[in-house]
């Protein structure tokens, strides 16, 4: 084993050399036998191997193999130094061996160390960004799960810093083929990740792009498979995919897949949906989906089934008035439960279907059913009302601080759904009904009016939208999804006003 002295003679040697180093070839052996010394001769090795390295091909497997050895060193001073050096060695054929490499060493649990291990991927990505995702996605396929982890997160928060030059347009394309391959088996983590790294590629912002999504998405959703309700993997899976699906529609990017999916496969099957999340209302969690999905739904072949399937639905949440007994009180022992949150995303979804069809509650009900149904509408109206005044009322002169308490905060909201919940009423009061107006859902952002533009509902103050879970389709059956944080509770209390009829509002930040 070579002294530090007979290390800094070769080095001499090598460096002196200049145009003829490459023929000092015993000189970089002794370099490379400095890997099997002391602290001392393995900090120089660290060095001096990569300096020279390009000029002994010949040596590049014995070279790469003796800096691999001083990256892997017990002395954290010794691997921060020979990481550091890596990107040396990433030239030509070597450059996705020593991305392959450095993707490994990822599993470090040295913090120091683990930036300088990004800090060389990204240095190698700028040099050669298709052999470096080549080493990367070798090991998010056939690594060890922390380092498969790791390569994925590397990919996901990395791969937006980097500039156009080096993700190009064909750079773009081997990311989505093989990111196709690892989607095949993942866990719901790693699908939501690899839709963020998809979605973030500038080729897949286009119309044609965000469609090769949306079908990505439902190819893991399995929307072929026929729904099984009482497996929480199978809900947990299309959930998971339809948060990612909702996003990337747009008025030339349709639902209408999806939206059939649901109104066909899950509005039957609601009351039955099991999940092993405690507290989840996975009943609501469907009906929100399916209601922001109902805005961006194309031509639909099955579009009076869904809209019959929705009618039915919608009326199992609009019950009928309470019988009256001779002395004038409800005759039953129990009042029906308006559920206001339910009632809110069936009724805009069957809203925004019903554009497609208008005269489906004319000419496609008979009328005895149709007078059943406005008299369902009729009472829900009464019960809404007095409920929407009992809100404005409790929130009355309230502001700023006063407005942020948790009792508050559901209050808000309960207003906003109430309002939307009335505005839509009053359209399919209409003779014939009318699908004119507008109202944001509850939980999501209030959109900027413009002047002269008239609000359709009255919102009075903006709401956040719900957290994205994180759940999903496959890989080892781990379990992946997770409730909205900071979710309400699922009951606003019993109000008993006008025929003690009891409210129930269910709600997310």
């Amino acid at each position: 084993m070579p002294t530090v002295e007979e290390l800094y003679r070769n080095y001499g040697i090598l460096a002196d050399a200049t145009e003829q180093v490459g023929q000092h070839k015993d000189a970089y052996q002794v370099i490379l036998d400095g890997v099997k010394g002391g602290t001392k001769e393995k900090r120089l090795a660290a060095q001096f191997i990569p300096k020279f390295f390009k000029h002994f091909p010949e040596l590049a497997d014995s070279a790469i193999n003796a800096q691999l050895d001083l990256c892997e060193d017990e002395d954290v001073s010794i691997r921060r130094q020979a990481i550091k050096e890596l990107p040396q060695f990433a030239t030509g054929e070597n450059l996705p061996r020593v991305a392959d490499i450095l993707t490994q060493l990822l599993q470090t649990d040295d913090s120091a160390e683990f930036n300088l291990v990004n800090n060389a991927l990204l240095s190698i990505f700028k040099m050669d960004a298709k052999g470096t995702l080549g080493g990367l996605f070798s090991q998010i396929l056939q690594g060890e799960d922390i380092v498969r982890e790791r390569a994925i997160k590397f990919l996901s928060t990395k791969l937006k810093t980097l500039p156009d030059e080096v993700l190009t347009k064909e750079v773009e394309e081997l990311i989505l083929t093989e990111s196709k391959k690892v989607l095949e088996d993942v866990t719901g983590e790693e699908f939501v990740l690899f839709m963020k790294i998809l979605s973030g590629l500038k080729s897949l912002q286009t119309v044609s792009g965000r469609q090769q999504l949306v079908e990505l998405v439902a190819e893991q959703a399995d929307l072929e498979q026929t729904f099984n309700p009482s497996d929480p993997d199978c809900v947990d899976r299309l959930l998971q995919c339809t948060r990612q699906a909702v996003p990337l529609f747009s008025k030339n990017v349709h639902s209408t897949r999806f939206v059939t999916y649901f109104c066909e496969q899950v509005l039957p099957n609601l009351g039955t949906l099991t999940t092993p999340v405690e507290g989840l209302d996975i009943q609501l969690e469907v009906l929100k989906l399916l209601a922001e999905m109902s805005s961006f739904c194309g031509d639909m072949e099955k579009l009076e089934t869904n809209l019959r399937k929705l009618f039915d639905k919608l009326l199992e949440y609009m019950p009928l008035p309470p019988e009256e007994a001779e002395n004038g009180e409800n005759a039953g022992n129990e009042e029906p439960k308006l559920q206001f949150s339910y009632v809110e995303c069936l009724l805009y979804s069957f809203h925004q279907l019903g554009r497609k069809l208008p005269d489906f509650l004319t000419a496609k009900l008979n009328a005895e059913k149709l007078k059943d149904f406005k008299i369902r509408l009729q009472y829900f109206a009464r019960g809404l009302q007095v409920y929407i005044r009992q809100l404005r009322l409790a929130l009355q002169g309230k502001t700023g601080e006063a407005l942020k308490t948790e009792e508050n905060k559901i209050k808000v909201v309960a207003l906003k759904i109430t309002n939307n919940i009335n505005v839509l009423i009053k359209d399919l009061f209409h003779i014939p009904p009318s699908y004119k107006s507008t109202v944001t859902l509850s939980w999501k952002p209030v959109q900027k009016v413009e002047i002269g533009q008239k609000r359709a509902s009255e919102d009075t103050t903006s709401g956040s939208p719900p957290k994205k879970s994180s759940a999903g389709p496959k890989r080892d059956a781990r379990q992946i999804y997770n409730p909205p944080s900071g979710k309400y509770s699922s009951n606003l209390g019993n109000f008993n006003y006008e025929r003690g009829v009891k409210k129930d509002i269910k709600t997310s930040p």
